[in-house]
């Protein structure tokens, strides 16, 4: 945003005394009343004016690896001698005025040399992430890079063909015209990438990192072998869908075809975050296959979630496949929950806005958020708490922080004239969650924090304080910055890069850490494969020109992986990259 000054000249004007007993003032001590004027009103502009905390940040701060170069020209008149009261207001508020706008200029070069140096370090961050990859867990689900090996992760299924970071990353190494790389994944999809095994897989998982990794690949390169994958393998989740009221299982075997729900979910249900998180790339692979059996499996979803009563407008968790009817009372707009509230607004932005079924059961459903779990703290930080059976939990995750995001993206198509009061909130949201960063010893965010016992925007119980190289934040930053170009969110995406460089860095690639707040990292040893496919595009992203991937033309599924928005005209071609 433009800084605001009011900038005040005090005009002296000097007058001698006809009075030969008056004082008479010698111009040296003119001079150097001008001058203590001059001192007095820049620190008084600095200190007191409105945004006077961003005037200071962007004169003075610098950190090692981001260097404002700010140059002091020469002024024509340095060398001219100050003869009268004309040249000395005249030198003052040039002096003063070149003050305010190199300050301005600095304020807005940072975002440019920050994204310059970013974008270089992101290529470095890529490519290491990448490169120990291939080094250490080629073919592997994910790798160890304490360890320096594989790591074959349960949620993609034990025995089926791995690679979910060669698929999760593909989008990212095209993105980064990393193409030498993006035609050696392609090759192992090719021979490699098999579904005609016998595994149990997460029918959620394997649908937004495999076939949304798959989707966007064909969409942005326009190879023939990722759009033949995507749909063999969606033709492969279909039967999750066999059960009486058409809510799919969690879990598939992909031979059998048996699915049932995970042991541990409220009367045998399934969860909400992951049936209400398949819709986007469903109703590409209709398009892309001409099957239309994709696009009615998930509309059917919507047609069992409006037939049933919502507590308070919420939607719960857990809802049981068989009866049709709500599990527990529990509400999340983070785990759990989190990306079908997502994917109700995106189905309207990617279906041209044409779904105004979806658009209004987004709007309703953040009405209802809004009015039952975002509260604000005594500290005055906005957060959103979770419902469970009517009482608050006071608890906010690091998975909710993708809230500020979406909330913006949707802003404006907001009903009743609400969009600036959603583009606050989204900041607010932000806001909570640098803070949730800010106020841990590694400067990276817990998996939870929260607003109770004296505290906010802390971990307080152990098995919270870990982080896993999430990409929420980074993602809300991102959307925050497209929509405001607001420098801080670039600058909180910088302090992001720094704290993985410093405590996620190993020498084998980059690992979680299992405490935010402890003096030192203490490593889980994984790169998870979301960290290629989401944490480090929108780290891109953020430092990117809004014309590339620009948020009209793409829809990004709740992996980061960018699909098309779907036009009335639009072929099954592939739209090139923007």
């Amino acid at each position: 945003r433009m800084m605001r000054k009011n900038i005040y000249f005090i005009h002296f004007r000097i007058r001698k005394s006809a009075s030969p007993t008056s004082f008479r003032l010698t111009e040296k001590f003119i001079l150097l009343l001008v001058f203590s004027a001059f001192i007095t009103l820049c620190f008084g502009a600095i200190f007191f004016l409105p945004d006077s905390s961003k005037l200071l940040s962007g004169v003075f701060f610098h950190s090692s690896a981001v260097e404002t170069n700010t140059r002091t020209g020469t002024d024509s008149d340095s060398n001219v001698a100050v003869g009268t009261e004309e040249k000395i207001l005249t030198k003052i508020r040039k002096d003063h005025e070149k003050a305010l706008v190199e300050a301005k200029d600095t304020l807005q070069k940072r975002p440019d040399e920050i994204k310059q140096d970013i974008q270089d370090e992101k290529d470095k961050m890529m490519t290491f992430a990448w490169d120990s990859y291939k080094r250490y867990a080629w073919g592997s689900n994910e790798l160890r890079p304490v360890s320096k090996q594989g790591h074959s992760s349960n949620l993609f299924g034990e025995y089926l063909s791995p690679g979910a970071t060669i698929v999760d990353a593909l989008d990212t190494l095209y993105i980064m015209e990393m193409f030498e790389d993006f035609d050696m994944a392609t090759e192992w999809v090719e021979k490699n990438l098999d579904f005609n095994v016998n595994a149990e897989v997460s029918v959620f998982e394997v649908n937004i990192r495999f076939v949304g990794g798959l989707l966007s690949a064909y969409y942005l390169s326009g190879k023939e072998v990722f759009r033949r994958k995507a749909i063999e393998l969606g033709e492969k989740l279909l039967p999750a869908f066999k059960t009486p009221t058409g809510i799919p299982w969690a879990l598939l075997n992909l031979k059998s075809g048996i699915g049932r729900n995970w042991p541990w979910a409220s009367g045998g249900s399934s969860i909400l975050a992951e049936y209400g998180t398949l819709h986007l790339e469903f109703m590409h692979l209709s398009k892309l296959s001409g099957n239309p059996a994709f696009a009615e499996k998930v509309m059917n979803i919507r047609k069992v979630l409006n037939r049933l009563d919502k507590p308070q407008g919420l939607y719960p968790n857990y809802l049981n496949p068989n009866s049709g009817q709500w599990g527990q009372h529990h509400v999340s707009v983070g785990g759990l929950g989190d990306s079908f509230y997502e994917y109700l607004l995106k189905a309207w932005l990617m279906s041209d806005k044409t779904d105004e079924e979806g658009k209004k059961l987004y709007y309703e459903a953040l009405q209802a958020i809004e009015t039952s779990l975002i509260r604000k703290s005594s500290g005055g930080l906005t957060y959103i708490a979770e419902w469970k059976g009517g009482l608050l939990e006071h608890k906010m995750g690091h998975l909710t922080c993708f809230a500020g995001g979406m909330i913006a993206l949707g802003a404006d198509g907001a009903p009743e004239d609400k969009t600036g009061h959603q583009m606050e909130q989204a900041s607010e949201i932000a806001r909570t969650c640098h803070e949730s960063y800010a106020r841990t010893t590694l400067k990276l965010g817990p998996e939870a924090f929260r607003f109770d016992g004296g505290v906010e925007a802390i971990a307080t119980r152990q098995n919270e304080k870990y982080f896993i190289l999430r990409p929420e934040v980074i993602e809300t930053y991102m959307y925050m910055w497209r929509f405001t170009h607001d420098p801080k969110y670039r600058e909180w995406g910088w302090e992001a890069v720094q704290a993985l460089e410093k405590h996620c860095r190993v020498e084998g690639g980059y690992s979680g850490v299992r405490d935010v707040y402890a003096s030192s990292p203490n490593h889980d040893d994984v790169q998870q494969s979301f960290y290629l496919a989401e944490t480090l595009k929108y780290l891109y992203l953020l430092f990117s020109d809004d014309d590339h991937l620009p948020l009209e033309h793409w829809v990004f599924n709740t992996e980061a992986h960018p699909l098309p928005v779907i036009r009335k005209e639009m072929t099954d071609k592939p739209s090139q990259l923007e």
